[in-house]
């Protein structure tokens, strides 16, 4: 209807930034988040992703981030193996070798060494926030998008998962969104605050403390 989701929202997040964007539930963060990665077409404006426009050339903008939605679609039935190797392949990762080689190095990455083998539907909600982070990391994007990844872990997975995103950082540009002020502090460099739409704050931690 005539209700306005994201409203004017412009912004760049420049190469090697770990990127807050915050904002209340509502405020319309995974909203731009859906739009950035092409998964819902805006009403007008353009998302340049390393110089490739989502909507023109979706496969090349594609390829250049990972995407870690809020509940990740995780098949429950196959194993932490299996299911990256299924997503390499999806990503066009060709030959045998090369998919189980770049499986390996991102459940390394991710902390899921020795749970290769094991069911996702007997994995705790932190490992499987993992597994959705390997997933990400396959295909290497230069852009790793994240939304809300600690949603509903215990402290413990928090501290993990809040670590695993500043390694993240250091080979790649993050994209967090988060509605927790503690997590976007915590991690990020830089910070967008949105709310009903439409940016209030923009700056780095310090600033908008």
């Amino acid at each position: 209807g005539d209700h306005v989701a994201v409203n004017n929202l412009s912004f760049t997040v420049e190469e090697g930034q770990i990127y807050g964007f915050l904002g209340p539930n509502g405020a319309g963060r995974s909203t731009t988040m859906n739009i950035i990665t092409g998964y819902l077409a805006s009403t007008e404006g353009e998302v340049l992703i390393n110089g490739h426009n989502i909507l023109e050339e979706p496969e090349e903008a594609k390829k250049c981030i990972g995407y870690l939605p809020e509940l990740p679609p995780l098949y429950q039935e196959m194993t932490v193996q299996e299911y990256l190797l299924f997503v390499a392949e999806l990503k066009g990762t060709r030959k045998k070798a090369d998919r189980a080689a770049a499986v390996e190095h991102a459940a390394a990455r991710a902390g899921l060494q020795g749970m290769e083998q094991r069911l996702i539907r007997n994995l705790s909600k932190g490992y499987r926030q993992r597994v959705g982070i390997a997933a990400a990391l396959l295909g290497t994007p230069k852009i790793i998008i994240l939304d809300e990844p600690t949603v509903g872990l215990d402290p413990k997975q928090i501290i993990e998962i809040r670590n695993l995103i500043k390694n993240l950082g250091k080979n790649h540009t993050v994209i967090l969104s988060s509605h927790i002020l503690p997590e976007v502090q915590a991690v990020c460099e830089r910070i967008l605050v949105i709310n009903k739409g439409v940016i209030v704050a923009d700056g780095t931690p310090d600033k908008l403390s």
